[in-house]
Formats: structure tokens, sequence, C-alpha cells
């Protein structure tokens, strides 16, 4: 390289004179926890690695020993990893190579998800062809001098065989120790924070990934799980929200698909929807606020990335509220979409305005008709005539489920920062179909007629569910009152009374 002489001409090059290895200093990995991440966006981004690992069956569990939450663990039945496989994924930017339909994308999301919300992160896992074993970040260490420890080989296989119903040949446990939200819950209150966690989880996981939760053999269930007996305490299918899941359109016409030629990329198909004014749906009203939610729906490889938002095109306003458009990222890469490191939405340059106001549909409609009519449908909604309304409700808790209590929210206004109705299971006298415990807020039932009502079939958390919402609709009102009236205990005696009766007759069938 030859020596740089000064010249008052501009350096189209920048001259050097060598070069040298900067690797990066521990506290790199401080700055990892510090990323912004969301408790619910932490958990996806260890699904998307479930997922692109070809699990079927993922199970986020929540440990608690009485009182006190102690871990989080993620289990999938995915392919596994062998102890090379191991130190790149707990390396700092060590995936390489991502395939072009991934959910991964940079490299850090296992690190930086887990460590923003736990000082301990240990990764076990297995393939069909290679024993169990692990690596664990500690902050402390990784933050000191990069050290990864190797989990000894005994306890791998010990916490693989303790989830051998998930994982089987092959699968991997992300676990999450010192997780600080867990030490900030006072005595008493774990019930009600994981009644709220669990809810927002379920629903972020059923918005984000609905299209995979769609299909036939992908299941993502939610666990809570007593640490010492094994028992589940909790359990919950998560749900698809199709944030496009209405049942007939707010307008004739829609959805209507526009062509956008944008610069850069080529043409991005718009399929542009009006949602049917004032639904009760929960994929409408229950992921956020509408403000929040009218807009781009943008998805890369089936996933959601960025659930409403203008990108800057325009700004939120009320009467735009039933617009929605699903946009799926161009697969080849480009400088125009760039997705965030959370994978929480997608930033874009002007070419992108550009090309939205030059979009068209089939028949030459431009995408400005589109907004037009979608504010129309709007306007002409708020001029009808209040529709009734239905009375608002306590929530349905644990013991019901999952598909039910989706239906309640559905159909049925929840009352705010009320803890839900959750049903049991109990020892109760013969004549004695169920009772209420106000206190704790459950409907006890009678385990002696939990057979005939289960057909005969072994008994589980989520069992019996049309003689659950039956009661939970009868007596969620006297759940509401400060004092029971005299009308109310009669009519449980009634209800128990006839109930009772029913059951004996079907044992006697």
């Amino acid at each position: 390289m030859p020596p740089y002489q000064p010249s008052a001409d501009w350096q189209f090059e920048v001259p050097t004179t060598g070069s040298k290895r900067l690797p990066p200093a521990a506290r790199y990995v401080e700055s990892l926890t510090h990323q912004g991440y969301g408790f619910e966006a932490a958990i996806a981004d260890l699904v998307d690695n479930s997922i692109d690992a070809g699990a079927r069956n993922v199970v986020v569990s929540l440990l608690r020993d009485e009182d006190r939450l102690v871990s989080l663990l993620v289990i999938d039945d995915g392919r596994g990893m062998d102890d090379a496989a191991l130190d790149t994924a707990m390396t700092v930017g060590g995936r390489q190579g991502y395939d072009d339909a991934a959910l991964g994308h940079f490299g850090a999301g296992l690190k930086a998800a887990s460590l923003s919300h736990a000082d301990s992160l240990t990764v076990v896992s297995r393939t069909k062809r290679s024993p169990s074993a692990g690596r664990r970040w500690l902050t402390a260490r990784a933050q000191a001098d990069f050290t990864c420890d190797i989990v000894d080989p005994g306890y791998c296989q010990d916490l693989v065989d303790r989830y051998d119903g998930v994982i089987q040949w092959q699968g991997t446990i992300v676990r999450w120790d010192r997780v600080r939200a867990f030490d900030t819950i006072t005595a008493g209150q774990a019930d009600r924070y994981l009644n709220d966690a669990i809810e927002k989880l379920e629903t972020h996981l059923g918005l984000y990934l609905h299209r995979f939760l769609a299909r036939d053999g992908f299941n993502i269930d939610i666990v809570v799980e007593d640490v010492r007996t094994k028992e589940e305490l909790d359990h919950r299918g998560v749900e698809p929200i199709d944030p496009f899941g209405y049942r007939v359109p707010g307008r004739t016409g829609f959805p209507r698909t526009y062509t956008a030629p944008v610069e850069g990329v080529g043409e991005v198909a718009l399929t542009a929807h009006i949602w049917p004014p004032k639904s009760p749906l929960v994929s409408f009203r229950g992921i956020g606020p509408l403000a929040e939610r009218q807009g781009f729906y943008i998805y890369r490889n089936d996933r959601l990335v960025q659930a409403g938002g203008w990108n800057s095109t325009r700004s939120p306003e009320g009467h735009l509220a039933l617009a929605r458009i699903a946009v799926d990222l161009p697969s080849a890469p480009n400088d125009v979409f760039n997705l965030t490191v959370k994978k929480d939405g997608v930033t874009v340059t002007p070419a992108f305005a550009r090309g939205l106001e030059q979009a068209v549909d089939a028949t030459g409609h431009g995408f400005a008709s589109y907004v037009q009519e979608a504010a129309l449908t709007y306007r002409e909604a708020a001029r009808r005539a209040t529709e009734p309304q239905r009375k608002a409700v306590l929530p349905a808790g644990k013991g019901m489920d999952p598909k039910l209590r989706r239906t309640l929210r559905d159909e049925l206004p929840e009352l705010e920062g009320e803890d839900p109705i959750a049903f049991r299971w109990d020892s109760l006298p013969s004549d004695v179909f169920f009772e209420l415990d106000r206190e704790n807020r459950e409907v006890r039932l009678n385990k002696a007629y939990r057979q005939v009502l289960n057909g005969g079939r072994r008994g589980g958390l989520n069992d019996a569910p049309v003689i659950k919402s039956m009661l939970y609709l009868m007596v969620n009102e006297i759940f509401q009152k400060e004092r029971v009236r005299a009308v109310h205990t009669d009519n449980v005696a009634l209800w128990n009374s006839v109930l009772v009766t029913a059951a004996r007759c079907e044992l006697d069938r």
C-alpha cells in the first residue's frame, strides 16, 4: 500500500495503513439487557426459534413454588442442537446463514430477549443423534469476560426427561432464572400477576403468530406448574387472533388488493380490509386501542411484525378505525423495509409512500379511494341508532377452556381490573352440585358428579365446558354484588336442587 500523499482533491476512498482486531468489550452484554424488550415480545422471540427448528409443540411453563414464581421455561419438540450448535446459538450474533423462510434475523434474539428479563439463561437441547447438552449465561459473568458455562450432562438429561411429554427424541428447553419481574411480586399477589401476565401473553402470541397457530399440527400452550409436585395449576392453549378475522366485511367489495410500485423493491401487494363497525370481537377490540391498531399489518414469512400504524404515510384518525391493510414483506433483501431488532415494527423509506400514492386495484381505483370508503363506513355507522349493549361481566378464569373464554370475551364486555371467576372440583355434600366461594371468586363443583359430566372420560383442568359455561352465566351477577340478597341465595339453592337431580338421573341411566 503506497504511503498517503496529501492532496487538495477529494479522497473518494479513505486511506488506511493496516488493520487490527477489536473484539467487543464484555460490557457489550449489558447493552443486550437494555433492548427494551417487553415480556410478551421476548417470549415470542423464543417461540420464533422453536418454529425455525421445526417444532410442532411449544410449551411456555411458569414454575411456581407456593406463592413464589421461580423460573420460566420455553420447551419445544424441534430439531434440537448438539454441542457445536449450542455454542453458536449462545454466541452474541452467532447465528449465521438463516434460511430465506426463517423467522430469525439478527442472531441476537435468544440472548437479548432473555437477558432483558432474567439474570440467568440456560439452554438445554438434544437431537436424534446427539445426547442432551446445555449452556448457561449468567449476566454478571457475561459482563465480566464473556464466559459461558457448560451445563452438567446428567442434569441436561434429567431436565429433558422431566418434559418427555413434549420432548421425545429431540427438542430444546430455554430456562430463565432470577427473572426480575418475578422478584417484584408482593406476598399474596402471585395469582393476580399470573392471570394478567398470561392474558397478555396469550393475546400477543395469538396475534403475532396467528398464521402459524391456524395451521394443523402447531400448538402453543401456557402452563403454570408446581415446581415440587409437577402438578399443572393452570393450562391454556393459545388460540389464533386473526386481525382480519371478521365474519362479514364492513363494506361490500372488500377485502380488495392494491398493487403499489415501490422503487427498489418492485410491486408490493396491499390487501385492504374494512372491519364491520362496532364489532365486539377480540380480534378487533381486544388487541389494543383502535387508534393504534388501524393501518398496516406487516408480515415477514407469515410472522406478524407490525400490528397497525401508518408508517408516516398519514396520521391515525378516529374515522379510520375500521381500516386494516395486510402487507407481506418481499423475500428479497432491500433498503426500503427495515425490521426492528425486536420484530415489533418496520421502518420504511419515502419510496413506500411514493408507491402508495400510485397503488391501484384491479379496476384501476387508487388506494386513496379505499381510505375514503373506510372512513365513510365508519361515519355511516356512527349515524345509526345505538345498538343494544350487553351488560359487562367478570372475566372467565382458570378451569374454563381457552376457546370458551375467547368466545365469552368476543360476546360480552368485561369489567376492567377485576379478578376472574375460576372453576375447580372439590368434595361437597351429595345434595350440593356446586357452591360459590365469593372470597376467592371460585365456583366449586362436586367431584362426585364429575365422571357423569365427562361421559365417563378422564377429567382435565378445562373439562365439562357446557356446565361450566352455564354456571358462569348464571352466577356472574352474584359475584359482582357486594352483598348477596335472599333472592340470590334462593336461586343458588334452586339451581343446586335441579342440577343434583339431573346428575342423579344421568347416573341411574
